[in-house]
């Protein structure tokens, strides 16, 4: 998302409206390969589009402790929204997700992330925002966790469940750098916000009506220092 006058964001959404994923909001197979985990906490780092849905869209899954908003895929010293947005960082906008694996599968997470929280097939762009930096990546943190996501891609593509072919990267996790508090909770605390009405409270709408059984009412919020 571009931090642009509130008219012209309106304009550009509005201009653009369909390019997302409202067609692909339904429920697609579970993945095939999914280990199971018995630690209490596991951790996911996934890019698709504007943190600020993706975090909206994890804050409601069960299972979820935790939702960070940052980047990832390029170094330390890059990670501020103002580089990031020049597209020439190698970052991400990214999500950092904590969840306890007994309650939610990372492959379930994935199960969500490639359904309902944004179009897996668009290269470089969500909706109306364009460049590198809104790509679709998952960074895996463990081997067991690429090998999910690279069986679950094969899988859905063999399927044929998209349009085109899904487009999503598996990168190299390099480290995960959390955001600036004012995007931290962005969507719960900015509801009327356009971008957020047209580009991202349908995602959580569609969260809810596609997947009930990993649905939660209550977001789980990141406390703000």
């Amino acid at each position: 998302m571009r931090l642009v006058p509130l008219f012209a964001a309106a304009a550009l959404i509005f201009s653009v409206a369909g390019v997302c994923a409202a067609d692909l909001q339904k429920q697609i197979p579970a993945p095939a390969v999914d280990p199971s985990n018995a630690a209490a906490s596991e951790v996911a780092v996934l890019a698709g589009g504007c943190f600020w849905g993706q975090q909206g869209v994890f804050q409601h899954v069960k299972g979820v402790t935790k939702v960070v908003s940052g980047y990832s895929g390029g170094a330390a010293n890059t990670a501020t929204y103002e580089q990031v947005t020049t597209e020439t960082t190698g970052h991400a906008e990214s999500v950092q997700i904590t969840f306890d694996p007994k309650v939610i599968s990372y492959g379930r997470l994935l199960q969500i992330f490639f359904s309902v929280s944004h179009d897996p097939t668009e290269v470089n762009r969500q909706g109306p925002d364009e460049g590198t930096s809104y790509r679709t990546a998952i960074f895996p943190q463990s081997p067991v966790q690429a090998a999910t996501a690279r069986a679950y891609i094969a899988q859905l593509d063999a399927a044929h469940l998209f349009p085109r072919a899904i487009a999503t990267r598996i990168e190299p996790f390099k480290g995960f750098y959390a955001a600036e508090g004012y995007h931290q909770n962005y969507l719960v605390l900015n509801p009327t916000q356009p971008y957020i009405v047209y580009n991202d409270l349908p995602k959580v709408a569609a969260l809810k009506r596609v997947w009930p059984q990993y649905w939660q009412e209550k977001p789980v919020l990141l406390a703000r220092s």
